[in-house]
């Protein structure tokens, strides 16, 4: 069976090309190209410096060297318009919202499982695979979407937005595998990347300037940090800056009517152009216990009733128990927590299957409406 392979360069993709061959699989592999790097220029600086810019060059030589030592063949394809049109531009529009949102899960959906699954199913290939640490059952009832084997580097979260039907054609080749252990296998086979630092951070703006990227695109609107009650209390650079739960960048501090304690993002309010601020970590309005959803998708079929969910990545678990409002929304309810952020996922699990997730909405403690 003929199988092509996401490979992006990096380690995990590598041994997931390595595992397919071995277990005899056909395999070609194909490098998708999804963001301009010189639209950065403007805002990183000097083109020519390539630690400025998301270096998706050096990851493609990362990715023909591999290719060529295990003589797979290479495929280069762009994405870049339908990346633009598809994701960033809803990255865009949820900043415009003062959200925060997960491109990653959109990419996900809109490129890797669908454009790269549609190019793939073209040249002929019964299977697209991925280097993601996640696991697919198939079955005569569908397939399902299943955790990792390492916990920690689980990515199913980022997988919940992807259907049952993109599943049937998807090979997750080290999903049973820890991060050691595929290092391992790197090292064994002499590859390049057997040592490559894990990328982190959004591609097309890589690891520094987010807030110089942003106000490239989205112009910035100074404004008041306020406490609950309204006080004044310094002035913010833009709401789309700052996110639910955060401390850096706040700026506060010595204040002689205050104690010592940290100073914390606890809310927005966009129609004052006002940031709610407030002290301590475990502060109260940080915390709720219900929320709406949208864009919801479920993989295998509707699910309502007691199951658990995350409301960001490599976060622990929460019990919680979905349901439908009188409005037709999806509403979850779980004990308390801190930081539910609008604009982020809440992905849902019942065991170790990922039943799906939503886009949070509205954050709620009790029936009182957060101003997140």
């Amino acid at each position: 069976m003929k199988v092509i392979l996401g490979l992006s360069g990096g380690v995990d993709s590598a041994v997931a090309a390595i595992n397919l061959i071995n277990d005899g699989y056909e395999v070609e592999a194909c490098f998708m190209r999804n963001w301009d790097s010189m639209l950065n220029n403007d805002v990183l600086g000097n083109p020519n410096d390539f630690n400025d810019i998301c270096p998706q060059e050096k990851d493609y030589m990362d990715a023909l060297d591999v290719a060529n030592k295990l003589g797979i063949k290479l495929h280069r394809i762009d994405f870049v318009k339908e990346y633009w049109d598809n994701v960033f531009e809803y990255f865009l529009s949820e900043y415009k919202k003062g959200r925060t949102p997960n491109p990653d899960i959109l990419c996900n959906k809109e490129i890797k499982f669908k454009c790269f699954l549609d190019f793939a199913l073209k040249q002929g290939a019964d299977y697209i695979a991925m280097g993601h640490y996640a696991n697919v059952e198939h079955t005569d009832h569908g397939s399902y979407l299943v955790r990792a084997v390492d916990q920690n580097k689980d990515q199913t979260y980022f997988l919940c937005q992807l259907t049952s039907a993109q599943l049937d054609k998807a090979l997750f080749p080290i999903g049973n595998m820890i991060k050691p252990e595929v290092r391992e296998v790197a090292l064994k086979y002499n590859l390049n990347v057997a040592k490559k630092k894990d990328s982190t951070g959004i591609c097309f703006i890589g690891e520094r300037h987010f807030n110089e990227f942003l106000s490239n695109y989205l112009p910035a609107k100074p404004g008041n940090m306020v406490l609950l009650d309204g006080k004044v209390m310094g002035r913010h650079n833009g709401l789309m800056y700052y996110t639910i739960g955060q401390r850096k960048g706040i700026k506060i501090g010595g204040l002689n009517d205050y104690e010592n304690d940290a100073w914390f993002v606890l809310g927005k309010d966009l129609e004052k152009n006002e940031l709610i601020i407030g002290q301590g970590f475990d502060n109260p309005y940080l915390y709720s216990n219900k929320c709406t959803l949208e864009n919801v998708n479920f993989i295998n079929g509707e699910y309502l009733g007691k199951c658990s969910a995350k409301f960001r990545y490599r976060q622990p678990d929460n019990d919680c128990v979905i349901s439908k409002n009188e409005l037709g929304e999806y509403v979850v309810t779980y004990n308390n927590v801190r930081a539910v952020t609008p604009g982020q996922a809440c992905v849902l699990y019942n065991g170790k299957y990922c039943l799906g997730g939503g886009t949070i909405n509205k954050v709620y403690y009790n029936d009182e409406l957060r101003k997140y």
